[in-house]
């Protein structure tokens, strides 16, 4: 059990450095906490990007980059497929999302030619360190994708486990939730549940205990789940939530976040490595985390 996100950061410094390669580089917050990284031994960055934007804000936050490899390049579509090609190449071991949107860096990691497709879902997994919860608690999919099938379910689960067995958690808890935790043909939400519930139980779906459908109440809290007659060995004692589709993750992701108290480190899945992808909105800490568990996955 993983009780702080701090673990991450312990794991990441008792392993040598991780070569990062973040791109279109000339971002703020990302350089602020690529800093801090690697102040802390976590990491050794190879920025992609705009240099003379690149150089300003590090001498605003006054970072010696003079020893740190930089490759100019001006377009941040082309900045990612450069950043894509140095993992490729065997230059770098995570990848990190600077100054682009999250769909040309998710394109560049997709090339045919140059992309970093490993399975056949990309997905994004996050880790909450919540004062209202006993332990991490993990969300996915909240960035990614939008309206998963029930194979794109299946897949979203295998990666979000794949994280969790990396960082050392054989058999994470899994919650498939919805609005309630009864089966109703006409929610589907609840019949992919079911099924991937039963799945689970028949093997088809390995290396977690998947339970659902759950209400999100019942999920977090073994009461919640007796009071309505539900029993559950993941009730009260959730590792991992999975939403039924976007929506619902980011609403969950923002809310625990912004007024739930909770800190959260993310990474995307399903790719030849780790890729950090954080919103524009969250915190240099959060920023800092995720870098951290991308080198303690990778």
């Amino acid at each position: 059990m993983i009780k702080h996100l701090s673990s991450f950061v312990d794991k990441a410094t008792s392993k040598r450095k991780r070569k990062i390669a973040i791109a279109a580089a000339g971002n703020y917050e990302v350089l602020k906490a690529i800093k801090n990284a690697m102040s802390q031994g976590i990491v050794e960055p190879v920025f992609v990007g705009n240099k003379p934007k690149i150089e300003s804000i590090a001498r605003e936050l006054d970072f010696d980059i003079s020893s740190i490899e930089l490759i100019e390049v001006l377009d941040p579509y082309e900045a990612s497929l450069q950043a894509a090609q140095l993992i490729r190449d065997g230059h770098a071991e995570i990848l990190m999302k600077g100054m682009v949107s999250s769909q040309h860096l998710l394109k560049a990691v997709l090339n045919k030619e140059h992309g970093l497709r490993k399975g056949a879902i990309l997905s994004h997994v996050a880790f909450f360190e919540s004062p209202y919860y006993h332990k991490l608690l993990g969300i996915t999919d909240a960035a990614v994708n939008v309206a998963p099938t029930f194979e794109d379910k299946i897949g979203i689960i295998n990666n979000a486990v794949e994280a969790y067995h990396l960082l050392g958690i054989e058999t994470p808890n899994v919650a498939v939730v919805g609005s309630v935790e009864t089966i109703n043909p006409k929610m589907e939400a609840t019949m992919h549940a079911a099924t991937l519930s039963m799945m689970n139980k028949r093997h088809q779906i390995k290396g977690c205990i998947i339970d659902g459908p759950l209400a999100i109440d019942n999920a977090v809290s073994k009461e919640s789940a007796e009071i309505k007659g539900v029993s559950s060995e993941v009730a009260g004692n959730v590792d991992l939530i999975v939403a039924p589709d976007i929506n619902g993750a980011n609403f969950l992701y923002k809310a625990l976040n912004f007024i739930g108290g909770a800190t959260a480190a993310a990474v995307i899945m399903g790719a030849k490595v780790p890729i950090v992808l954080t919103s524009r909105a969250d915190s240099e800490q959060s920023k800092f985390l995720s870098i951290a568990l991308a080198a303690a996955i990778s």
